[in-house]
């Protein structure tokens, strides 16, 4: 219990630890719990949906940690909107061969 304690302890204080991970994924929606940056959860939002067969991740809304997004495909011709402040990491092209 002592160890467990004192790493929770170590991690907040020195090392500023922080996590995202997806709480609820129903249809192209995604609900992200997430205590890093900004831009850290819309990169991690991105991921997520591009495993997912998407072409990225629209944010939605933010509550407390919560982030809410949709994941779009690129037939629904819609927009990607980013977090206000970051910016969405543009996917590469391949090189015509």
């Amino acid at each position: 219990m002592k160890k467990i304690l004192l790493l929770t302890v170590t991690c907040g204080l020195f090392i500023g630890c922080s996590s995202s991970e997806v709480n609820m994924s129903m249809g192209n929606m995604r609900l992200i719990r997430s205590s890093d940056t900004p831009q850290a959860v819309m990169d991690f939002a991105s991921m997520v949906c591009k495993n997912d067969f998407y072409v990225g991740a629209s944010f939605l809304s933010k509550a407390g940690k919560e982030y809410r997004f949709k994941c779009v495909k690129a037939v629904e011709n819609e927009i990607l909107i980013p977090i206000p402040g970051t910016e969405i990491n543009p996917m590469p092209v391949p090189a015509p061969k």
